[in-house]
């Protein structure tokens, strides 16, 4: 169960650096930029190797809820230790943690939200459940799988095509609303309108 009363960790999984900005291993990050800018602060750099933004969203008055929306730097596959760090300095219940990140096994755009489970291989969630346990919950964004022989490791730090640029904004955006859905409406009504 989550706490009503404790702050959201809201992670947006990706690797630091201007290099990695555009690439598909970034989504998270993508969403944690735009979470910022809907509640209208500025990243600034945390202890916890992390750089964190600290709001509200939803509604103005008592149904709004305290977040802490956080980019980790210490490189996607060591996300655990940063986000361990926050959730010490906030106190926050690993039920009010979300992970943002991209999933190879869904379709491009398509979204997935739920709480717990298996990393799926993938580097970020290995990190933090290694850190936290599994039981937080994830907003899992789909890029689809490489196309041919592309290996894996490649085609998720190579940038969005072209094609796929087209509507990531789009993508993006619906996936930032999944995520104010899920800390304001809690994961099974978030779930019903998201889950495609």
């Amino acid at each position: 169960m989550t706490d009503a009363d404790s702050p959201w960790l809201i992670v947006g999984l990706g690797n630091p650096g201007p290099e990695y900005a555009a690439n598909r291993h970034n989504v998270g990050f993508m969403v944690a930029d735009l979470l910022a800018e809907r509640m209208g602060g500025r990243f600034k750099a945390h202890k916890a190797r992390a750089q964190v933004v600290e709001g509200r969203i939803g509604p103005p008055g008592p149904s709004s809820r305290r977040v802490v929306v956080a980019k980790p730097l210490s490189f996607m596959n060591l996300s655990g230790g940063p986000t361990t760090a926050l959730r010490d300095f906030y106190k926050i219940p690993v039920a009010n943690i979300i992970a943002v990140h991209d999933e190879l096994d869904i379709d491009y755009g398509a979204l997935r939200l739920k709480l717990g489970g298996g990393d799926n291989g993938h580097n970020g969630l290995k990190s933090i459940t290694k850190s936290l346990g599994a039981d937080y919950h994830r907003v899992r964004f789909g890029i689809g799988r490489p196309p041919g022989r592309v290996p894996v490791a490649d085609f998720v730090l190579k940038d969005f095509s072209s094609a796929e640029r087209k509507e990531l904004d789009y993508f993006v955006d619906r996936a930032t609303d999944a995520v104010e859905a899920l800390v304001l409406e809690g994961l099974e009504r978030a779930q019903s309108t998201y889950n495609t």
